[in-house]
């Protein structure tokens, strides 16, 4: 997606052309992806002044060619730079300055590229990618429009079932299964967090019985490549007063802070009115209020206390206030929401207190 946009990067930065690659097939390179609907092993060679191609193993050349790009090379059986270079070479692109994505290099493959790529010099294209994929387009958020509405058929049918489910591993392992069997991937490792374990917002799910009183669950889907993000908390066994009021309280401020959001706004001023409006207890609201998503779960923009990034057109982000209170208890209530003209909220799961 939006290649020719890139080339415009590669002008301004008088760059001969851009590569983009991977040599872990149990990883992806969210940049590659983007550009090009391919995430396997290989590598993306965008040229300045001629069409973009991939080049490949060869048992991936067939799906390498169904991408978007369409044009791809096989690579010989030589090291990975070493073949990267001869096909660069032998489509006699100019090879004086590359743009690189130096967040998915590792000092390793740096080491490579730089070894067969001599006395060339690299440009770091990493923030213009995440700055040019923070504005989705139409395509995009018709993609995360269907990955939020996966997201939520899931999550529903698990909180229907949560009653059958001994442990918090077993609910993860059912919301796992299900994005399986509608042939998705999981945007991360689900989180169930139960009673005391909701204090750690990235609590991994345990295999002991499920603990009384609030259980978060944090959770989202990949739908062609596009991820969404949901969390709700519910409630099992009998509540207090007090819990009910932290919650709704919690519950209020979260839907607040969403009819906040306004063209230009700045992200820190959403943050700071969150944590104003928590008072006491903002000392509980451990992290950011909430991050870009798209092809990876965290993008721009960041909505921290010190973020620079501001509210625009075709933005989708995370708004998720929590309060976490140590060996105790956590609450977190977080939707995907896209800003076109006004927040409109993808995630529709109810966030009414439900209490089993």
């Amino acid at each position: 997606m939006r290649i020719n946009e890139f080339k415009q990067i590669l002008e301004k930065k008088r760059a001969d052309f851009a590569i983009f690659c991977n040599s872990d097939s149990s990883k992806q390179n969210a940049n590659m992806l983007y550009f090009s609907g391919y995430k396997g092993v290989g590598a993306l060679i965008v040229p300045r002044s001629k069409p973009a191609f991939l080049v490949v193993p060869q048992m991936e050349i067939e799906r390498a060619r169904k991408s978007m790009v369409k044009k791809a090379y096989s690579m010989e059986k030589k090291r990975f730079f070493e073949s990267i270079y001869k096909i660069i070479k032998k489509n006699k692109i100019k090879t004086g300055s590359i743009a690189i994505d130096k967040n998915n290099f590792t000092l390793n493959s740096y080491k490579h590229f730089k070894k067969q790529f001599k006395k060339i010099k690299a440009k770091d294209v990493s923030f213009d990618c995440a700055k040019l994929r923070e504005i989705k387009t139409e395509k995009e958020i018709k993609f995360l429009k269907k990955s939020c509405a996966y997201a939520d058929k899931i999550l529903q049918k698990a909180i229907k079932h949560f009653k059958s489910f001994k442990t918090e591993s077993e609910a993860a392992a059912f919301l796992e299964y299900e994005t399986k069997k509608n042939g998705l991937e999981i945007s991360f490792n689900p989180i169930v967090a139960s009673g005391s374990n909701g204090s750690m917002p990235h609590h991994e799910p345990s295999t002991k019985k499920i603990k009384k009183g609030f259980c978060v669950m944090d959770f989202g889907v990949k739908y062609m490549g596009y991820c969404s993000d949901i969390t709700r908390t519910i409630f099992i066994g009998k509540i207090s007063r007090k819990e009910k009021e932290m919650y709704n309280m919690l519950l209020s401020i979260q839907k607040n802070s969403i009819s906040q959001i306004k063209n230009n706004k700045k992200c820190s001023e959403l943050y700071d009115f969150v944590n104003k409006s928590l008072g006491k207890y903002k000392k509980s609201f451990t992290h950011g209020l909430g991050h870009g998503v798209g092809v990876e779960i965290h993008e721009l923009p960041n909505l921290t206390l010190n973020s620079k990034d501001k509210i625009r057109n075709n933005m989708v982000f995370t708004i998720e206030p929590g309060v976490y209170f140590p060996k105790r208890f956590g609450i977190r209530i977080e939707d995907t929401v896209l800003f076109k003209n006004k927040p409109l909220v993808l995630t529709k799961t109810s966030k009414d207190l439900l209490i089993i």
